[in-house]
């Protein structure tokens, strides 16, 4: 029997079966070699295999692995004062959790208590996760149609839009949320003076400003925190995906006090800030920090969103490239289905977001090489879909 026979009909699945990996490459069981632009969804920001997180866990693993948070642990520890150090300025209440829809979770909690206004503001086109509290703030209907009910006080606001920001505000509006570069729905970049625009309202309203940065932090977009790239700081920022270098690990940071105006008991994590995660995640922050992670993602990105552009010059089947650092979206004016089974036939994995969009997450130790070699991949793919299609 195989996966499928047991865990229901939950993801959209490729053809391909992965053994190993090693930074921005991946085998499949009959040792096939392909170039790895999926990234595991923008999980593996440091490279398969990265060797000081490999190291990291292995040490971690000689002492223990589970060590719950009403004790303490000098391995969470460290790791505290590693995110605390690189976190935006401020932001140095910390809550460790497993995921980015947990992260999102506590993010609602804490802004509700925080402000005793339960109205929350959103963007359309936003991707907060499919947890009940998270789904709420997600924007796409069909995620959202099938478990309605969902939380209340939930309005979208039109990205990029400092009227519609303002006309979706109210006096029970405790906090807005945003994605600086919005993923799920196609990376989106945030216009210049958006987001100087809401920390404004924000400020002037006594509303919170909340960074979902799961998909865009950690070094993607050529900036540790994308958010910076406009240098606004907001008063909760939620990561999660790459942060523990593939191992399953999120974080709620917070002002010092809206984090310490949840009593105990009102929000925990069993698994949040497990020593295992925690070596992983300082190794991982490591990486990123000393190893040059952020500046190739700036200049393997910026090459690769120059060379789309002249490709656009090439196909008319590309409508619009966008996107910052190793964070790219390549928007064509047809389906994207045949162009990614064409791409795994080539020995690149890529991905996608909705119907005809082609998102690029990859690890940030992707090479110039292989830029160049999934560059020419995609334009061979490219070339057999017009020709398919009668546009050449």
């Amino acid at each position: 029997m195989g996966e499928d026979d047991y865990t229901g009909n939950l993801y959209q699945r490729f053809p391909v079966t992965i053994r190993r990996g090693l930074g921005a490459t991946v085998w499949d069981e009959d040792n096939t070699e392909y170039i790895d632009m999926m990234g595991g969804y923008g999980v593996a920001v440091v490279g398969h295999c990265n060797e000081r997180v490999v190291q990291a866990i292995r040490g971690q693993l000689d002492n223990i692995i589970t060590v719950h948070s009403s004790l303490y642990n000098k391995t969470r520890e460290g790791f505290l004062d590693m995110l605390s150090s690189v976190a935006p300025r401020g932001l140095t209440g910390i809550h460790l959790n497993n995921s980015g829809a947990e992260s999102i979770e506590a993010a609602i909690k804490f802004a509700r208590k925080f402000t005793s206004k339960t109205g929350v503001v959103a963007m359309r086109g936003s991707y907060h996760g499919k947890s009940m509290g998270a789904l709420s703030l997600t924007f796409n209907p069909k995620y959202r149609k099938p478990f309605a009910p969902l939380l209340a006080d939930v309005s979208f606001a039109k990205f990029g839009d400092v009227d519609s920001i303002r006309d979706s505000i109210n006096d029970d509006t405790g906090m807005i949320i945003i994605e600086p570069i919005q993923g799920e729905s196609g990376i989106h970049v945030a216009p210049d003076g958006f987001l100087q625009h809401i920390r404004d309202i924000c400020d002037e309203r006594d509303i919170l400003l909340v960074f979902d940065e799961v998909q865009s932090g950690m070094g993607r977009t050529g900036r540790l925190w994308a958010g910076s790239h406009w240098d606004v700081t907001p008063d909760i920022m939620c990561v999660a995906k790459g942060m523990a270098g593939g191992v399953p690990m999120g974080a709620t940071l917070a002002r010092p006090e809206i984090l310490s105006c949840i009593s105990k008991g009102e929000h925990s994590s069993t698994f949040g800030g497990n020593p295992l995660s925690c070596a992983a995640g300082k190794a991982a922050f490591e990486a990123i920090t000393q190893d040059g992670l952020i500046d190739n993602a700036a200049d393997v990105g910026s090459y690769i969103i120059r060379s789309l552009h002249e490709m656009q010059k090439r196909h008319h089947m590309i409508r619009e490239v966008r996107g910052r650092g190793l964070m790219i979206g390549v928007e064509l004016r047809f389906e994207v289905r045949n162009i990614l089974h064409n791409l795994i036939k080539r020995g690149v994995l890529m991905l996608y977001s909705g119907r005809n969009v082609l998102r690029m997450l990859p690890p940030l130790v992707l090479t110039m090489e292989q830029a160049d070699t999934v560059l020419h991949k995609l334009e061979e793919a490219i070339t057999d879909e017009e020709r398919l299609r009668g546009m050449t």
